[in-house]
């Protein structure tokens, strides 16, 4: 009986000393890593440390906050109120689910884009013609009693350890539009108000080890058209944002989250 092609980029990769051709992005449109600018540190974009929004210096971290959403539409964030081990345990069950064996993972591989909970890779596998390096699992996860028990169920902490995350970010971000509605001038609760009922969406990225990295992306240059993103970054750097029409790197800094004003909010 011949084999199935895999479904998932970490499974068709495995081993593999060059990319298959419908990963190579047109010559004009590859990495320039020598054009990307690359900070020591955490200039890179604005860390705000969210510890002052409780105390005296509200206005200030306030300010912080405001600046950065017109100058960049990126900052970081520290002493975000959400535990070490909640993040830690994030980060360990997404890094257990991608290594599961592939017929384990495949339970909850779909490439239909309106489904709540799926596997997928690339960005659009119907529509692209150049594909991107990465699989990921998306998850619906606001209200979490409407979506967890289609979530997978392994590994066993997956459930548990999602949730307890998800509600801390969904916290923070409240927090953070709170931040935003003062810095506009308006009242705190302006744009939760104004955006009436939400959702709450993510995607765990795996970005496979890749053969060549400078002829393809893991995700191109691209705008969220969402209120806004919080995201986690492991220990491995990638991310770049436009500033001044040139590309930053944006270095990761333990227990920090980047937060992206998606289009929405702009």
């Amino acid at each position: 009986m011949a084999a199935t092609k895999p479904l998932l980029l970490a499974d068709l990769a495995s081993g593999k000393s060059q990319i298959p051709s419908n990963y190579i992005r047109p010559e004009n449109d590859r990495p320039k890593l020598d054009e990307v600018e690359s900070f020591d540190g955490d200039d890179s974009i604005p860390l705000i440390d969210l510890q002052g929004l409780d105390g005296p210096d509200r206005f200030d971290v306030i300010n912080q906050i405001g600046l950065a959403c017109q100058i960049y539409g990126f900052f970081q964030v520290k002493n975000h109120g959400i535990e070490e081990a909640v993040v830690n345990n994030m980060l360990g069950v997404a890094r257990e689910f991608f290594h599961l064996p592939e017929t384990e993972r495949a339970k909850s591989y779909s490439d239909d884009p309106f489904k709540t909970t799926r596997l997928s890779t690339s960005f659009n596998v119907k529509t692209e013609q150049v594909s991107s390096w990465r699989d990921y699992l998306r998850l619906h996860c606001h209200p979490l009693e409407d979506y967890i028990a289609e979530w997978p169920s392994n590994p066993p902490s997956f459930k548990p350890d999602v949730a307890e995350y998800c509600r801390g970010v969904r916290g923070l971000v409240l927090r953070i539009l709170a931040a935003i509605s003062e810095s506009l001038g308006l009242e705190s609760e302006y744009v939760e108000r104004a955006l009436g009922k939400q959702g709450q969406h993510m995607a765990i990225n795996y970005y496979p080890k890749c053969p060549q990295p400078e002829l393809t992306y893991g995700l191109p240059g691209h705008a969220d058209p969402n209120v806004v993103t919080v995201l986690l970054q492991d220990d491995v750097p990638g991310l770049q944002v436009l500033k001044d029409g040139k590309w930053v790197a944006v270095n990761p800094i333990p227990n920090t989250f980047i937060v992206n004003i998606g289009d929405q909010i702009q």
